[in-house]
């Protein structure tokens, strides 16, 4: 799968689920939104990882030509 089109999914989530979490009242609620939120995160995460060594590895190759 594309990793451009899996990070805009993940994008796509993570702003319909703050906005869902704005919207509940209760505290379990929230939580459960909150823990939603942060796997969205934390794989955004993986993949801006991923994605900055790739970046660092070009960059190493442009400096020794």
């Amino acid at each position: 799968m594309d990793p451009d089109k899996i990070m805009d999914g993940l994008f796509k989530e993570l702003d319909v689920s703050l906005k869902a979490m704005s919207k509940v009242k209760t505290v379990d609620e929230k939580l459960a939104h909150s823990k939603i939120i942060k796997n969205l995160c934390e794989s955004l995460g993986v993949f801006l990882n991923l994605a900055s060594e790739m970046m660092d590895y070009e960059g190493f190759d442009e400096l020794e030509e």
